[in-house]
């Protein structure tokens, strides 16, 4: 597979109010662009995130969005006035979906039963701005699954952000009319060769791409990084990673995936639309 230039990409999950990038993030940006990164989504994992993360977006809207929520690892301090904030924050422009929400069993850092109730009320913010959800599963599927499908008339959509669960699983929120975020944990050759196969059957108009930096850097990058610390600019990295797994072109990949990501967190085509 060769390509001669870089599409347009995007990047629909990236923590760059993180600490780790509070020194360079202007050369962070630049090389993101240079990368071909048209636009970045910033996670909101708490309050002060989403906030950090709606004013970069009104600062730089050509290149920035927000989402806005409390991660499942903090549900335990997701208040009443937490949830006042996050539901005004979801009303601004610049806030496209509600969340990182959902449901970490692997970890369990909040009680599930607070985890539960936090992912209940971003249902209810999300169907009442009417904003899409970012979504957050990791060995919760059962729960996460009956919580959502419950709500899924409500909602108009929404993306299951670093999927790394199994084939059942995926066909189940496809059923559900949601998008699917690949992460570079693909790129991983020790623990993810599952997802090297199940990703192939996300459906094009489904799949979206994404960092999560600074984590799941992708260890295909060759050279390797002086850090472990993932960057927006890896993203080609992992779209790459996924054309193979598909059997198609880079430029395929990247079409789809920016197109979807317009669609469902109406972006703005920008110079997506332009290229078409």
């Amino acid at each position: 597979m060769t390509r001669v230039s870089i599409p347009p990409l995007v990047d629909i999950g990236a923590n760059l109010t993180h600490e780790s990038f509070a020194a360079d993030f202007a050369d962070v940006i630049a090389r993101a662009r240079s990368a071909g990164v048209e636009r970045i989504m910033l996670t909101g994992t708490d309050l002060p995130t989403s906030h950090e993360a709606a004013l970069l977006s009104t600062q730089q809207p050509d290149l920035f969005a927000a989402t806005a929520g409390f991660h499942p690892h903090v549900a335990s301090t997701f208040t009443a006035e937490a949830a006042t904030a996050i539901a005004e924050l979801a009303t601004r422009s610049e806030v496209v979906a509600v969340g990182e929400c959902g449901l970490d069993y692997n970890r369990d850092f909040s009680p599930r039963e607070a985890q539960i109730s936090a992912f209940e009320a971003h249902l209810e913010i999300a169907a009442a701005t009417h904003k899409p959800l970012f979504l957050h599963q990791r060995e919760a599927h059962e729960d996460f699954y009956k919580i959502l499908s419950a709500r899924r008339a409500d909602l108009v959509g929404g993306v299951v952000h670093c999927f790394t669960d199994t084939r059942a699983a995926l066909e189940a929120y496809l059923d559900l009319d949601m998008y699917i975020g690949i992460t570079g944990w693909v790129c991983d050759e020790r623990r993810g060769k599952d997802l090297q196969e199940i990703v192939r059957h996300i459906p094009l108009d489904r799949l979206l791409v994404e960092t999560d930096a600074p984590y799941l850097l992708p260890r295909t990058l060759k050279p390797r990084p002086k850090t472990r610390r993932n960057e927006p600019c890896y993203l080609p990295e992992v779209v790459t990673r996924i054309a193979e797994c598909y059997g198609c072109e880079f430029d395929d990949i990247a079409r789809h995936s920016t197109l979807n990501a317009h669609r469902l967190f109406t972006l703005g085509m920008g110079h997506a639309e332009k290229r078409r």
